[in-house]
């Protein structure tokens, strides 16, 4: 799977580990920086990581901030990405049953030295549930293309 990694200064030790996880697990990952610990915006690097996945240029995404929220908000305003925190397996496990969510956002400061291989092992493998799921994903983009296009193509 082809994953994009991207943090601030906040989640650069994180990252490091992760993409070193990822690598081993036999994934490609594409490293967006940030590539040093000095003060850098969040928005910079969850804009790279969101618009590879939003183009299908990766076919998931993984972002680092302090909170992981910051990250989630800026992913999630483009198309097409669906951007959760998590902060355990629990909630790994259920962005992607219930949301299909393809853009996972995690805390530096509240993850510390937690092992995080499970939690992630378990984001990249557990399947979409579907049923009423999809049907409240595909209201999800009906608003999207009428944010994009005007209210007339949600119709």
């Amino acid at each position: 799977m082809k994953i994009a990694v991207g943090s601030d200064h906040r989640g650069f030790a994180l990252k490091g580990r992760l993409v070193q996880m990822l690598r081993e697990a036999g994934h490609e990952v594409e490293d967006a920086g940030t590539c040093e610990s000095q003060q850098v915006d969040y928005t910079d690097f969850a804009e790279v990581v969101s618009r590879k996945v939003s183009r299908g240029e990766a076919e998931r995404g993984i972002l680092i901030c302090g909170t992981g929220i910051g990250m989630a908000i800026t992913a999630n305003k483009f198309p097409g990405v669906r951007a959760a925190t998590a902060h355990d397996v629990l909630t790994a496990e259920m962005c992607r049953r219930h949301n299909d969510v393809n853009v996972l956002c995690l805390s530096g400061d509240m993850l510390g030295e937690r092992p995080i291989d499970d939690m992630i092992s378990i984001w990249i493998n557990t399947p979409f549930e579907g049923g009423r799921h999809a049907r409240r994903l595909d209201k999800i983009r009906v608003i999207e293309r009428s944010l994009q296009c005007g209210d007339e193509a949600a119709q």
